[in-house]
């Protein structure tokens, strides 16, 4: 026991912001693992496979599908494993499905039977032969990407129960968009140094160089595993946290003791069947939430390289490719981090409940990504203005996303977050998986349609990308839209 009579027990620790730190750490490798692929795939994987947009799209939309199915049960085995030993599986498991995807060039070569890769690339596109090539090239990504879906589930269903262990109510969307501004900076970090990786790797003669970018990135959650093992531990338990800071994080205990048991007693947390889950009006409006709106995001992830190479002749390994990508992040991970401090002020100011102060904020980020509608127009002016839009509409999203995850504290007992956080990133992934899918399809059908595909003044592929921003602009508002019907006010789950 601390001695009483020295000010360790009046001033508070700070370790929760540290863990913090951790789950920031974490996402921006979910996520820099997760865009190794869409900035090589154009400019060093296709030639060499002979792939075309809907192979592509067919890859992001199978990892969107099994992520989706992996997020089902994800949360349920965060829950039942525990925070700390559930987060190292998931970690240890995507970064060697990361790794596993630089085998399936060499892989690929031996099961057709080349003697290089260079044959293999060399190969007359249109042919049998190429086909077989893209073929068994796309079925051996797929199988690296399920591995990579399958631990990337876990990651925001552990981030999101962490935070929910370690902060009160009124901090936890501030907290959540610190550590999921990851995605961001993930996304930042990657276009300035993944492309350069592999034009480096493949100058010096080393496969395509596109391999060494798996490897090398996704050997980084290797390392974040070794923090994990020492740092964290609930926040009763860990040797950082004093009695001020513990007596901070449990503000809540006295209004949610009904639903949340254990509330520092010591005693089991009742559980939530996992079907039951499926029975309240707030499961399905966070259901709602994720699905409009998971796969606007990672359509811009996954396509925003691409979009500015096909559309703009601008390579990811270019210098104009890589600023293009990069200021769009950048203005992602700088306006996206305020998303979640703002229900902060209408809970402090405003005198306003959590779940009101971030439903209203969430109301103010949906029109965020409207602007989206005029992407496609202002690229005929500069291409720089779809940068500057698509930022916009990301930074919308993940202020979006950071509230969106902590309405499950608001509503839930802690013994259930993780699992409606993965219920609703199932359904996140479903809608990935159908825009994703359907942009790829989409694109590949309006490029061999020419100017015969037209749609609000565009032709061929332009009015492709047209239709899907139009989609993406208005998502945001029609999730908010249904949410606020399923649960109009604060409705906490009650466990009897």
């Amino acid at each position: 026991m601390k001695n009483t009579s020295s000010t360790s027990t009046k001033l508070m620790t700070n370790w929760r912001w540290w863990m913090c730190v951790l789950l920031f750490v974490a996402t921006t490798v979910n996520y820099l693992d997760r865009q190794v692929l869409s900035l090589t795939w154009k400019d060093f994987i296709a030639p060499e496979f002979h792939w075309t947009d809907a192979d592509y799209g067919t890859i992001t939309a199978v990892f969107s599908l099994v992520y989706a199915l992996c997020m089902l049960f994800a949360g349920r085995f965060i829950d039942w494993m525990g925070t700390k030993k559930g987060y190292l599986w998931a970690i240890g498991v995507w970064s060697a499905g990361a790794c596993l995807h630089a085998a399936c060039g060499w892989a690929t070569m031996h099961i057709e039977g080349f003697e290089s890769v260079k044959a293999m690339t060399s190969v007359e596109a249109g042919t049998a032969v190429a086909f077989a090539v893209a073929s068994t090239s796309v079925w051996l990504f797929l199988a690296a990407r399920c591995i990579l879906a399958l631990g990337e589930a876990g990651n925001f269903p552990a981030a999101i129960k962490v935070t929910a262990e370690y902060f009160p109510k009124k901090d936890r969307a501030f907290a959540t968009s610190i550590f999921n501004a990851g995605a961001s900076v993930g996304a930042l970090v990657a276009p300035a140094s993944i492309p350069l990786l592999a034009e480096y790797f493949k100058n010096k003669g080393v496969g395509g160089g596109w391999e060494m970018s798996f490897l090398i990135i996704g050997a980084l959650g290797f390392l974040w595993m070794g923090f994990w093992i020492f740092m964290y531990d609930k926040p009763e338990k860990s040797k950082h946290v004093n009695e001020a800071e513990l007596e901070y994080i449990h503000q809540d205990d006295a209004e949610t003791a009904a639903t949340d048991v254990k509330a520092q007693t010591g005693k089991t947390e009742k559980i939530i069947p996992f079907w039951q889950c499926f029975t309240y009006r707030q499961t399905w409006s966070f259901i709602a939430g994720k699905f409009f709106t998971d796969g606007v995001w990672w359509f811009y992830l996954f396509w925003a390289p691409a979009y500015f190479s096909d559309q703009y002749g601008y390579s990811s390994s270019s210098g104009m490719g890589i600023a293009l990508i990069f200021t769009l992040y950048a203005i992602v991970t700088v306006l996206s981090i305020f998303g979640g401090y703002l229900p902060k002020l209408f809970v402090d100011r405003k005198g306003m409940n959590p779940y009101a102060g971030r439903m209203l904020a969430m109301l103010i980020f949906a029109f965020l990504p409207l602007p989206a509608l005029f992407a496609q127009s202002a690229g005929t002016v500069s291409v720089w203005w779809p940068a500057i839009i698509i930022g916009l509409a990301g930074a919308g999203h993940q202020a979006w996303s950071a509230n969106l995850f902590s309405t499950i504290g608001d509503m839930f007992p802690k013994s259930a977050i993780a699992t409606i956080t993965g219920i609703g990133g199932m359904a996140g992934g479903v809608g990935s998986f159908l825009i994703n899918k359907g942009a790829g399809a989409l694109f590949t059908h309006s490029e061999q349609m020419g100017e015969a595909f037209r749609f609000m003044g565009f032709d061929g592929k332009e009015a492709g990308y047209m239709i899907i921003f139009c989609i993406c602009a208005v998502a945001y508002l029609v999730a908010w839209a249904i949410m606020k019907t399923l649960v109009p006010k604060y409705k906490p789950i009650v466990l009897e």
